[in-house]
C-alpha cells in the first residue's frame, strides 16, 4: 500500500527533472562570455563623481577570480555607474561579486566587466533552511508540499513564460497551469479523496471567475498591460508582437490562484471534518456548514492579498503622498488602477470560490463515512 501512495509522488518528481531539462524558447541574443565569482580585494572611486543623490562614472576594482578556468589569477574589472538606483551597485574590499570572463578566456591586462554582487549562496541557504524547517515541521507531508513547490516553479519557468514568448495566450497558459498545479497540490495534500476533489472543483471555480473578470474589467479601465515590470525591455528584446492587456490578465490570474487554493482547501477540510463527524447531517446543513466555514476566512484572505499588492507598489503610494494627490487622482491613474483590478479580481474570485467549494462539497461529501 505505502508503494502505490509513492507513486504518485514519483511521477511528481519525474515530471520535475522533465521539466528541468525541458528546452526553453531560442534567446535572439545571446550572452557571450560566461559569469565566475570574484572576491573585490580594491577599489578605486576616483571616477565616481555626484549627482545630487545619485552617483556617476565608472569604479575600478581590482579582483580575485574564485571560479572557472582562470581561478586565482587577479585582473581588473570596471563597474558602470549610470546614475540609476535600481541598477547601479557599489562594491566593496571583500565584497563577491560576478564577473564577465571573455570567451577563450581573459587576456593579461584586459579589464573584465562586474556585473553585479554575488547572492546565491545566500539564497542557497535560505531555501535550504526553508526546506528544513518545512520537513521538520510538516514530516512527509511537508516533503510533499516541497516538491509541489519545486514543481510550480518549473512549471511557471519551463512552461508558461516560454509558452507565451512562442505566442500562445498568455491569460488561458497560466488559467492551464493553475489547473495543472491545483490538481498536483490538492491530490498531494489531500489524496484520491472526495474532499480532494471538493477542492479542486471549487478552485477551478473561483480561478475561472478571476480570468473572466480580469478579461472584462481589465477592457473596460483600459489597463495596456504596461504597467508590469520590465515590459518595455521584453519589447525592445525582438516580442513586441506580445499581447500586453492578455499577459496582464495571465499574470493576475497566477498571482490569485494561491490564495484561491488555499480557501477552498479550507472549506473542503472542514466540511470533511463535518461530514464525518455527522454522517447524517442533511446536504443543505452540509453546505451551510461549509458557507460559514468560507466567511470566516475570507475576510483575512482578501486583506492578505490588498496588503500583498499594495506592499509591492508602497513607494508609488508615498510619492503621491508627498505630492499631496488627490485620492481621486491616483486611484485613477493607470498603475494604480492596474493594481486595483489585480486586487478586486482576486478578491472576488477568493468570495466566489467559497460558495462554489461549499456547494460542491455537499454533492460530494455528503454520505462521506470513510
Amino acid at each position: 500500500m505505502r508503494k502505490l501512495r509513492s507513486i504518485p509522488l514519483l511521477a511528481l518528481v519525474a515530471a520535475s527533472v522533465a521539466l528541468w531539462f525541458a528546452p526553453g524558447p531560442k534567446p535572439l541574443v545571446r550572452d557571450e562570455g560566461t559569469s565566475v565569482r570574484a572576491r573585490v580585494t580594491a577599489v578605486d572611486n576616483s571616477n565616481i563623481e555626484k549627482l545630487g543623490l545619485l552617483d556617476y562614472g565608472s569604479q575600478h576594482l581590482t579582483v580575485e577570480i574564485l571560479g572557472g578556468p582562470e581561478k586565482g589569477r587577479v585582473l581588473q574589472a570596471n563597474n558602470e555607474l549610470r546614475a540609476q538606483l535600481d541598477i547601479d551597485k557599489i562594491f566593496r574590499p571583500g565584497d563577491i561579486a560576478t564577473v564577465a570572463i571573455p570567451p577563450g578566456g581573459a587576456k593579461e591586462g584586459e579589464t573584465l566587466v562586474a556585473r553585479d554582487h554575488w547572492r546565491n549562496g545566500w539564497g542557497t541557504a535560505l531555501f535550504l533552511a526553508f526546506c528544513a524547517l518545512l520537513c521538520w515541521f510538516g514530516g512527509w507531508t511537508g516533503a510533499k508540499a516541497l516538491f509541489s513547490f519545486v514543481f510550480s516553479c518549473l512549471v511557471v519557468w519551463k512552461a508558461v513564460v516560454p509558452l507565451c514568448l512562442r505566442g500562445w495566450s498568455a491569460s488561458w497558459t497560466a488559467f492551464a497551469a493553475v489547473c495543472l498545479l491545483s490538481a498536483v497540490i490538492m491530490y498531494l495534500v489531500a489524496g484520491p479523496t472526495r474532499k480532494g476533489l471538493a477542492a479542486f472543483a471549487g478552485s477551478l471555480l473561483g480561478v475561472f471567475t478571476g480570468l473572466a473578470l480580469a478579461h472584462l474589467f481589465g477592457r473596460l479601465m483600459h489597463i495596456n498591460g504596461a504597467t508590469l515590470p520590465f515590459v518595455q525591455a521584453l519589447l525592445y528584446s525582438g516580442y513586441e508582437s506580445l499581447d500586453l492587456p492578455d499577459v496582464f490578465t495571465g499574470a493576475a490570474v497566477l498571482a490569485s490562484s494561491g490564495a484561491v487554493m488555499d480557501l477552498a482547501m479550507d472549506v473542503a477540510a472542514g466540511m470533511d471534518e463535518v461530514a464525518r463527524r455527522n454522517p447524517s447531517l442533511p446536504r443543505r446543513e452540509l453546505m451551510v456548514s461549509g458557507m460559514r466555514i468560507g466567511r470566516s476566512v475570507v475576510g483575512t484572505m482578501t486583506t492578505t492579498l490588498l496588503l500583498a499588492y499594495s506592499g509591492g507598489y508602497i513607494t508609488l503610494l508615498m510619492v503621491f503622498c508627498a505630492q499631496g494627490t488627490d485620492p481621486a487622482d491616483f486611484l485613477n491613474s493607470t498603475l494604480v488602477s492596474a493594481e486595483t483590478v489585480k486586487t478586486l479580481v482576486g478578491s472576488f474570485s477568493l468570495v466566489f470560490v467559497a460558495p462554489c467549494t461549499a456547494l460542491v462539497g455537499s454533492m460530494i461529501l455528503k454520505g462521506n463515512e470513510k
